[in-house]
Order: C-alpha cells, then sequence, then structure tokens
C-alpha cells in the first residue's frame, strides 16, 4: 500500500496504478461504514484509493473541527489489511495552500436541510471532492447513503462539471440496534449512546406509516419529530419528507420517491440519518 501526502506524489502513485480504479474519500478514523465502501470498491475495480482529510472547509465556527476524532495509525492499518493500494494523507495547508481562494458552490440542492444548518457546508465538501476528482481521476467514488444530501451534491457536481465517472452509492451501515455507524458516534457516553438510537426509531415510525399508505408529508414529518422529543437527551435540528431529487419537501408523496432525513444533537453531538422509501423503488441514490 502506498501512502503520500504531497499532491504531486499522490499524481505519480496514481499514474503508476494501471487498470480500473475506485476511490473512498474519508475523513478518517474509519468504522465498519467506511471498509464496507472498500470492500465494493474492490469487487468493482482493479485498484482503489482512500483520502483521509479533516477538510476544515466544510466544518462551520460552531462545528468539532478540533475535536474530530482521529487515529491515523489504526486507519491505515486497516485500509492496508482491506487490500487499498493508495492512500493520501493530508494536512489543512497541503488540501489548502496558502493563496487559496478558489471554491465549489453547487445551487440550490445545498440550501435546505444540511445547508441551513451548516452555512457554508457544502461548498466545502463540494470543493474538496472536486480536488479528489481531479487528483486521483477515479472510474468511480464510493459514498455511503446516510450522508445522503452530500451525495445529492456530490451528483450534480460530477454532472454539472463533467467529470467522467460513476458516483457510487452504497447503503447506510448500521450497528444491530439501528444506529447508523459514524465517526461521530465515539463522542456519545453511555446515556448518550442509548438515547441516540431515537433518529432510526424516528425513520421507523414514518417508515412503518408509510409503508400502511400514509402520503402526508406534514404528518410523516410530525411522527418523527413526536419521537424525538419523546428522547430528553435529543434536541432536533430537522425533519424532512423531500423529493429524493430536488430536496422539495412534499406536502403529498405521489409517484416520487421520498427521502425521510433528519438531524438531532444528542448532548453535544450532532447525528444525522434517513431512509429512501419505498424500498423497492429501482431509484437509487
Amino acid at each position: 500500500m502506498k501512502i503520500v501526502s504531497a499532491i504531486n506524489d499522490l499524481r505519480k502513485a496514481r499514474l503508476a496504478l494501471p487498470g480500473s480504479f475506485g476511490l473512498v474519500p474519508t475523513m478518517g478514523y474509519l468504522h465498519e461504514g467506511h471498509l464496507a465502501l472498500v470492500r465494493r470498491a474492490k469487487a468493482e475495480n482493479d485498484r482503489v484509493g482512500v483520502s483521509i482529510f479533516v477538510n476544515p472547509a466544510q466544518f462551520g465556527p460552531n462545528d468539532d473541527l478540533s475535536k474530530y476524532p482521529r487515529d491515523m495509525d489504526r486507519d491505515l492499518r486497516l485500509l492496508e489489511e482491506a487490500g487499498v493500494d493508495l492512500v493520501w494523507t493530508a494536512t489543512s495547508d497541503i488540501g489548502y495552500p496558502p493563496g487559496f481562494q478558489t471554491f465549489v458552490h453547487v445551487e440550490h440542492v445545498s440550501i435546505p436541510l444540511e445547508g441551513k444548518h451548516r452555512p457554508g457546508h457544502f461548498r466545502g465538501v463540494a470543493t474538496v471532492v472536486a480536488k479528489l476528482f481531479n487528483v486521483f481521476t477515479p472510474d468511480r467514488a464510493y459514498f455511503g447513503q446516510k450522508d445522503a444530501q452530500q451525495v445529492i451534491v456530490i451528483r450534480r457536481l460530477a454532472s454539472d462539471l463533467d467529470f467522467p465517472l460513476e458516483i457510487v452509492v452504497c447503503p447506510t451501515v448500521r450497528e444491530p440496534d439501528g444506529l447508523a455507524m459514524s465517526s461521530r458516534n465515539a463522542y456519545l457516553n453511555r446515556e448518550e449512546r442509548r438515547a441516540a438510537t431515537v433518529l432510526y426509531r424516528a425513520l421507523s415510525a414514518a417508515k412503518g406509516a408509510f409503508d400502511k399508505g400514509e402520503r402526508d408529508g406534514a404528518k410523516l414529518r410530525t411522527l418523527m419529530a413526536s419521537v424525538i422529543a419523546s428522547e430528553p437527551l435529543a434536541q432536533m435540528e430537522y425533519v424532512s419528507a423531500a423529493d429524493a431529487d430536488t430536496l422539495t419537501e412534499f406536502n403529498w408523496v405521489s409517484s416520487n420517491v421520498v427521502l425521510l432525513s433528519l438531524a438531532a444533537r444528542i448532548g453535544n453531538t450532532r447525528l444525522i440519518d434517513n431512509f429512501l422509501l419505498p424500498e423497492t423503488s429501482n431509484f437509487k441514490l
């Protein structure tokens, strides 16, 4: 496994790897969700690369950049065991060298949900992903459905800027009690970890209603909000029942696919999750 930091070294290492290439962008502190992306990439490509970069541009002034969990030695060991060919590790000054002033902004799908609560977040995401696509030149890039709005933004980015690659979206990997795997779960203490399952329970309640025929978007949102409100340690930021392509909130879900999504703080830890319904749909994020 080749490990590089400088951009020029990354370009050289990438050129030395023939065949199809799959990229898994990460911010490190890897968990089973990341490794599932790596395994999928290995199954579908001759070579696989992973980026480990805690991207400062996607953190707001109230976010947790300085506290974001890191364990580079463990991450590299896991990636070597998984058979990754190339890993890019970088500090902020490598990703954004002195004088850097070019950013990528994706319009409408960046505005609601995470965009409303984390201004500038998707500008940072779109910028670093565009840089990764440019330097790694992958044939396929792999992302998890847990970050559904991020996937929608990146697909729009790739389409609008004519990046010649496929965006592959893999299912959310969950703990046995339903909690979506996330690096931020490491922040939770025992009571908060128990309470964090409220996100999955809220989505499951709305899914249950949807499966029984409920199509009123307001009622689906109200149901999710009421479940979150039942957990004393949870503070809701938003609930959404939106079109899975445009992120426009539904008044009434007709033939479209609905993305149920939500964000809540459990103690001081902010978590997100989502379901895509109906599950039998051929629509893929």
